[in-house]
């Protein structure tokens, strides 16, 4: 399924967009084109020397001649006449390439040719010795052209995925709050894979083959133009065509399967990732071989899209075939209606038939070429997708907080056509006091809190911090002056030390460890023999549920911020592990501007302010001894836990 920020674009876009991020190599495509030329135009020499090699067969002799010599010095032709051998190279039997060769040796002291015409051993054998030279020109120039243009397509991917996780890192919250975190990742990863296939296997062919075909039917020009056979050069003015015709037939469906290839695809790396994350559940209520049935189907679908286009591609090289055979007939029907002899069809089929590998390679290259265009439209529709929010033109920096925190008029919706999550909420937060908010699930506690972080801006109304519009500061200096600790802790697949660390660039290993006391987690980390460097496994797997809130606890107070923000910290905890992060975060919370969102009201009761929140607004809001006075909303929901009476 396509995502609502797909577009399509053509081949032109997408492949000039890709040429244009290439440039910074431009110094390998130009080495890979150039040896690709030139490997093309290693065929010319070949072609040139089978029409002097074929007469010489025919004569019988051992040089370049067209005919057996006499014994007066003259050549006897296979028609039974006899002339002078400098009469038949004066005529241009042989190719014109063959005299300035004799002339640049004669230059030079070296006689090529024999009295009766024909090439002299010595000369032969010299020829045969750059034979094996010319081969090894040829293999370096075919390894230079398949290194640097592969050499700079991994680049240009490795750029690509650089630029595409940058990218991702930008996007805003409300983004990952509508994307499937698995089809995130195959658009990141998979696409790129791909246009890296496309890059490896075809740039190279595309710097090569059409070199080789130019030569080829350069050639054939040439030697019909010469040779009074004119009607050839129709034949691969129409041929050639008609062999490449099959590929734009195709191309389009190969590309319809391509994108819907990587989408089964991404869909099926989504239903794995969501397994994977989700396994206890699935454990808990043995549900696997209903998650494998699932599965089944998905990657059944992937495997039927991908046998579509595997068979749509599959026919490029059938009806090339098919194509060639017929041309082949007409040209040979050509030849025998003209009368033409054996030496001189040869020079004109073989450019002919070493024209169709590369014409083979340009059908690959076809389907190669817009399956890149799948997944490079996937790619360049997700790079010019953007919910980042929004910078201002001129930010102000901010490297303390001072005075407050305010909020004013402050209305919040996820969507346009959503109910407001916070609707007119207008509270102050001083420095150095602490607010709780209260109140049912979903009345829009947390969102409170992700305005003030701002992981979103108010559709109407403003956060201020010491009066300026968190809109109009740095957004690093805004970060810098929160941490935040919520009731779902994240931690990362690596080690104690370098979660509680992270976020604080340069931390010691002493800073680290004093964090990890004042978060009560000391104790238990070094009772394991790993100690700080013992690995916590995917989410902190490998720790309980109050060993990973202590561990964030500690990351919060190795940050050191002035604003802290706590999500309901301690509400999935069992009493004796809420006591010592309790204890932690009591620390934690010393000398500083606290937001607290919470559950068990026993925690807030020493608030300098309570907000009671219902459906989005502030309904209350005071001290806990004047609010429960107060006989509304605040006493019932204290009443009903019975502790903070």
């Amino acid at each position: 399924m396509q995502e609502w920020f797909d577009k399509d674009f053509t081949a032109k876009q997408v492949y000039g967009r890709l040429f244009k991020q290439a440039g910074r190599y431009r110094w390998a495509l130009a080495m890979g084109i150039l040896s690709g030329m030139i490997l093309g135009g290693t065929l010319v020499p070949i072609y040139q020397v089978l029409q002097p090699a074929i007469m010489q067969m025919q004569s019988g002799g051992l040089g370049i001649g067209v005919g057996r010599p006499t014994e007066d010095g003259n050549v006897k032709a296979a028609d039974g006449s006899v002339k002078p051998a400098a009469d038949i190279r004066a005529k241009g039997a042989m190719p014109g390439w063959v005299k300035k060769v004799e002339q640049v040796a004669a230059s030079c002291g070296i006689t090529i040719f024999n009295d009766s015409g024909d090439v002299r051993v010595s000369f032969f054998l010299l020829v045969l010795l750059a034979v094996p030279l010319a081969f090894v020109f040829r293999l370096g120039m075919l390894y230079l052209n398949s290194y640097t243009l592969q050499w700079a397509g991994a680049r240009v991917v490795r750029d690509l995925r650089n630029d595409m996780f940058a990218h991702l890192q930008n996007q805003s919250l409300k983004f990952f709050g509508t994307m499937d975190v698995g089809r995130i990742m195959s658009r990141c990863n998979g696409d790129p894979l791909t246009v890296h296939i496309v890059i490896a296997q075809t740039v190279v062919e595309l710097c090569k083959a059409p070199f080789e075909i130019l030569a080829s039917i350069g050639f054939v020009a040439y030697f019909a133009i010469k040779n009074d056979m004119v009607e050839m050069i129709g034949l691969a003015l129409v041929g050639y065509p008609l062999v490449i015709w099959p590929l734009a037939t195709i191309g389009r469906k190969i590309r319809v399967y391509s994108r819907k290839g990587l989408e089964r695809g991404a869909i099926l790396g989504s239903n794995m990732l969501e397994n994977l994350t989700g396994i206890r559940v699935v454990k808990a209520y043995h549900t696997e071989e209903e998650e494998k049935e699932k599965f089944k189907r998905s990657n059944q679908e992937c495997v039927k899209v991908a046998l579509r286009g595997i068979r749509i591609s599959l026919l490029i090289n059938p009806m090339m075939e098919g194509v060639t055979i017929l041309l082949s007939i007409l040209f040979l029907a050509i030849c025998f209606w003209r009368g033409k002899t054996f030496a001189e069809i040869v020079p004109l089929l073989t450019p002919m038939i070493m024209a169709y590998k590369p014409l083979k390679s340009i059908g690959k290259i076809q389907a190669s070429i817009e399956a890149g265009r799948a997944a490079l439209t996937r790619i360049y529709s997700f790079l010019d997708m953007d919910t980042a929010l929004p910078v201002a033109e001129h930010p102000v920096a901010k490297k303390s907080f001072d005075t407050n925190l305010v909020f004013e008029h402050v209305d919040f919706s996820y969507a346009v056509t959503d109910r407001k999550v916070v609707q007119d909420a207008n509270f102050v937060l001083g420095r150095g006091q602490t607010i709780a908010v209260v109140g049912a699930t979903g009345s829009g506690k947390t969102t409170l809190a992700n305005l003030l972080v701002r992981f979103y801006d108010p559709t109407q109304g403003r956060v201020l911090m010491d009066g300026v519009d968190l809109r109009e500061m740095v957004m690093a200096d805004l970060r810098k002056l929160i941490g935040v600790v919520t009731q779902e802790t994240i931690l990362f697949n690596t080690t104690i030390a370098e979660n509680i660390a992270y976020g604080t660039k340069g931390a010691t290993q002493e800073q680290i460890e004093q964090a990890a006391k004042l978060a009560n987690a000391h104790a238990f980390i070094i009772a394991h023999p790993d100690g700080y460097r013992r690995i916590v496994g995917d989410k902190g797997f490998v720790l309980s549920g109050g060993e990973r809130q202590r561990v964030a606890v500690a990351r919060a107070i190795l940050k050191n911020p002035p604003i802290l923000i706590l999500d309901e910290a301690t509400s999935a905890l069992d009493t004796v592990t809420e006591q010592q992060v309790q204890e932690a975060i009591t620390r934690l919370m010393e000398n500083r501007t606290v937001f607290v969102i919470a559950h068990r009201l026993s925690t807030v009761r020493h608030a300098d302010t309570i907000l009671v929140m219902d459906q989005g607004r502030i309904i209350e809001k005071g001290s806990h001894d004047a609010l429960y006075a107060a006989g509304g909303v605040y006493q019932n929901l204290c009443d009903v836990q019975k502790s903070v009476r």
